[in-house]
């Protein structure tokens, strides 16, 4: 799956960020929004980066300034990472992708290969990094063939775990050494404590 236009890459900017006062993906760090920093790492690996937000976001305007697709969860789906995750997978076959890459759009420190590292152990199926600290599903390898299980686990407003599913896919964990590479951003103030390493 070396071929960048077969693996699609989302950022996951839809969440309500309520101890952060306002939407994450578009503070900004260093003189770019979040946003811009997750997608930037899926870029490397990825032809096709596409952003699951909400409609009349903030992130939604920053994305379509960027010209970065932007996906939405299905209504009626529960409120949650999965949905995204299902709005993008419906995408990355549109692409004709085998492959999703998934980031949240909080985590700015991110290893650089970490998804060359999590595609390399896919092999075609899904993978999720893990830390001592647990597993990061978050941060992680779906195939595109997944979206049936995805959808059936959303039936009737149902949103499990989005490791559980990783799990139930047979996702291989990648394990890596440093957590603090993994940490995300949930106030003002862990933003900038960041901006100052």
């Amino acid at each position: 799956m070396s071929s960048p236009s077969a693996v699609a890459g989302l950022v996951l900017a839809g969440g309500r960020a309520v101890r952060f006062g306002g939407e994450k993906a578009v503070a900004e760090l260093k003189g770019r929004t979040l946003l811009e920093w997750a997608a930037a790492r899926l870029r490397t690996i990825c032809a096709n980066v596409a952003i699951n937000v909400q409609q009349g976001s903030e992130a939604e305007s920053v994305a379509r300034a960027l010209r970065l697709s932007t996906v939405y969860d299905a209504v009626g789906d529960a409120r949650g990472p999965l949905a995204g995750v299902r709005a993008g997978l419906i995408w990355a076959e549109q692409l004709g992708a085998r492959a999703l890459a998934l980031s949240p759009c909080d985590a700015p420190l991110l290893p650089d290969d970490l998804y060359s590292r999590l595609l390399d152990c896919a092999e075609g199926g899904a993978a999720m990094a893990e830390t001592r600290d647990g597993s990061q599903p978050l941060c992680s390898v779906w195939p595109v063939t997944a979206l049936t299980q995805v959808s059936e686990c959303l039936v009737d407003g149902a949103h499990p775990a989005t490791w559980q599913v990783l799990e139930q896919l047979g996702a291989r964990r990648v394990f890596f050494e440093h957590p603090e590479a993994f940490a995300n951003i949930n106030t003002r103030d862990e933003l900038a404590a960041i901006a100052r390493v």
